[in-house]
């Protein structure tokens, strides 16, 4: 049972959390901002329909993604490790890149497709999606190195 759980628990971080990552980094690079005239390069390479196409694989994949901490609480409460603090980090890790996900990423894809903005708005989703993927980052090595682990 525990192989299973653990199968899952990495396929499904593997395979949801991972397009995830790699949509959320590539939307700011697509998306149209508004540019001076003089400026035609600021708008080389940007493409809407790219950029929707993203913003619509981060908001399918990240309601996917919820199916990775719910095999991992289940794999953790099966293994009797719910009270190691690698496994509490790990899941307030999580929390708090599903809440930015939820709360600040998707919604600001949103507003950046319905009103192109400029460039300073783009530089803070960036942020956001680098912290996030970071987030993701320390839950890796967490499950990798499982610090204070019996």
């Amino acid at each position: 049972m525990e192989n299973l759980l653990l199968s899952a628990h990495v396929l499904a971080g593997i395979l949801f959390v991972g397009p995830v990552a790699v949509t959320t980094s590539l939307f700011p690079r697509f998306v149209p901002v508004s540019a001076p005239a003089a400026d035609p390069s600021a708008r080389s390479g940007r493409s809407a329909s790219v950029a929707r196409m993203l913003h619509g694989v981060t908001r399918v994949y990240g309601l996917l993604a919820l199916v990775v901490p719910v095999f991992g609480l289940v794999l953790a409460a099966v293994q009797g490790r719910l009270g190691e603090i690698w496994v509490v980090v790990a899941m307030v890790l999580t929390a708090v890149a599903g809440g930015l996900l939820a709360l600040r990423i998707a919604p600001g894809q949103r507003a950046a497709l319905d009103a192109p903005g400029d460039a300073g708005r783009l530089r803070a989703l960036t942020l956001l999606t680098g912290v996030f993927n970071l987030l993701w980052a320390a839950v890796v090595v967490l499950m990798v190195v499982r610090p204070g682990s019996v």
